[in-house]
């Protein structure tokens, strides 16, 4: 949000007299700016050389022989403001990232931004993944995000930076304390100066799949769908190169090639072992889409993408979070597990398409992790598919800042007290969106059936989540 010309006129009209010493100050008499003054017709000629003849001035004094600030003409306001911006080396704006500084120059930038996403949930905080976790019924409040967020540029504008700190993550009754406290999340740095290839290096969430990548405050429902926490690669610690190539033709695509520690965030390589990935996107309509659910901005034309990744990795996680290396349900937790114990290759197909408020997004996901202390290899599936849309553009009565919104998502993966057997999981969820200022302050409710088929038990269960949420951005 940037100030009007005439409340810049005002506001530095009012500094350009502070500049001179407003109230009792004594300054010596500055015949530059008083030949300015005269100049734009600010005092007469009897004033100006009532003034100059002074060795000191006061700001009172100035301002009782210049006319009134009402009767100061567009034009030596105008000159002030260009004086001023021209010489004062910073502006500060507003802007959707935050409270913004930069050099008048455009070689420095700082965005500063603070963020809380607070939710009820219930009967569960989380997604039942066993039989039993469906008999421990949860009413809650929690902060679920507090973060403060602080990007830009150095140096060059091509030169980026950007970190992310998560100052409370909840936690349980029974956790330690140290469960809540502030840690940094994202660090990195980007040499961007070419389209067609740059390089990132430092911690984030690598850029697998779009569900994940997707910030949390830009999500079309309360939370991720179920297949998030066994299929994200989340953050890791390491280099990639990336690109946009063939931009604005049928053949515009996005690459992205990473080699990372695999041991997820903030943690060091336990061997010589890496992460490898890779992801291939075709933008297939010309037009790139940014990472982000939902289309409030109202896509003007017809914008999509389709793509491919996967990675490899070997070592003793078998899942990674916010948290950084963990162990799906069933396997050695990496404290325990040998170094290298854990094979890891996953693939997934992905989907995205934007157009005047009608939004749509897919993936599919494939894992295989061999475990080399017992030789046996298990296979995992899941995947989601939802849609939005802004019905207010063919239904009048329907209010502009509200949408609707439905998901579908689906796990097939090793049972947790028998990995020879499955757990499938199926999650149908309904949600509606309140934008107030787009993504940046929004309102969110959604409704979910959760099924869970237990393959040993030989039973079914099924419930129902209700979530609500306020996420805001300052």
């Amino acid at each position: 949000m940037n100030l009007t010309s005439n409340h810049r006129r005002h506001i530095y009209t009012g500094i350009a007299f502070g500049m001179l010493g407003i109230g009792n100050t004594a300054l010596a008499a500055d015949q530059e700016l008083l030949d300015i003054l005269l100049a734009n017709g600010a005092i007469t000629e009897e004033q100006y050389e009532n003034l100059i003849g002074r060795d000191t001035v006061s700001g009172e004094e100035i301002l009782a022989n210049t006319n009134s600030a009402s009767e100061i003409n567009g034009s030596s306001a105008d000159f002030i403001v260009r004086q001023l911006e021209e010489q004062f080396p910073v502006k500060a704006t507003q802007e959707s990232s935050g409270f913004r500084l930069e050099t008048r120059d455009g070689n420095w930038r700082t965005d500063l931004q603070w963020r809380a996403q607070t939710r009820f949930t219930t009967p569960y905080r989380s997604d039942p993944r066993q039989i039993s976790s469906f008999n421990s019924e949860q009413n809650n409040f929690e902060a679920r995000r507090l973060r403060m967020k602080i990007g830009g540029h150095g140096f060059q504008p091509w030169l980026r930076y950007y970190f992310e700190v998560d100052l409370q993550p909840s936690r349980d009754y029974d956790d330690s304390s140290s469960s809540s406290s502030a840690r940094v999340i994202d660090w990195r740095l980007d040499i961007a100066k070419w389209d067609w290839g740059s390089v990132r290096v430092g911690q984030w969430k690598v850029d697998l799949n779009r569900e994940r990548v997707d910030s949390s405050g830009r999500q079309q429902f309360v939370e991720r769908s179920i297949a998030n926490r066994v299929f994200t690669m989340d953050r890791q610690v390491g280099i990639q190169l990336r690109g946009h190539l063939f931009q604005s033709t049928l053949a515009d695509m996005r690459y992205y090639a990473g080699v990372f520690n695999g041991e997820g965030r903030s943690v060091n390589n336990a061997d010589d072992n890496l992460m490898y990935m890779g992801r291939l996107q075709w933008n297939f309509l010309g037009r790139d889409l940014s990472w982000r659910q939902t289309d409030v901005e109202y896509t003007e034309k017809p914008t999509g993408s389709f793509a491919i990744a996967g990675f490899t990795n070997t070592g003793a996680c078998t899942r990674w979070s916010s948290s950084g290396c963990g162990n799906l349900d069933g396997f050695t937790k990496p404290a325990s597990a040998g170094k290298d114990q854990f094979a890891t290759n996953q693939a997934v197909q992905e989907f995205a398409f934007k157009y005047r408020g009608f939004s749509a997004q897919q993936e599919f996901h494939r894992k295989r992790i061999e475990d080399r202390a017992t030789g046996a290899t298990y296979e995992l599936t899941g995947g989601y598919a939802q849609a939005g849309y802004f019905f207010s553009n063919i239904l009048s009565s329907v209010p502009k800042p509200l949408e609707l919104a439905v998901r579908y998502a689906f796990v097939d993966e090793p049972n947790a007290m028998d990995l020879t057997r499955e757990n499938n999981r199926e999650e149908f969820t309904i949600g509606a969106n309140w934008f107030f200022a787009g993504h940046n302050n929004k309102l969110t409710l959604d409704f979910s059936w959760l099924d869970l088929d237990d393959t040993m038990l030989f039973q079914e269960e099924s419930d129902t989540r209700l979530r609500f949420q306020w996420d805001v951005s300052f």
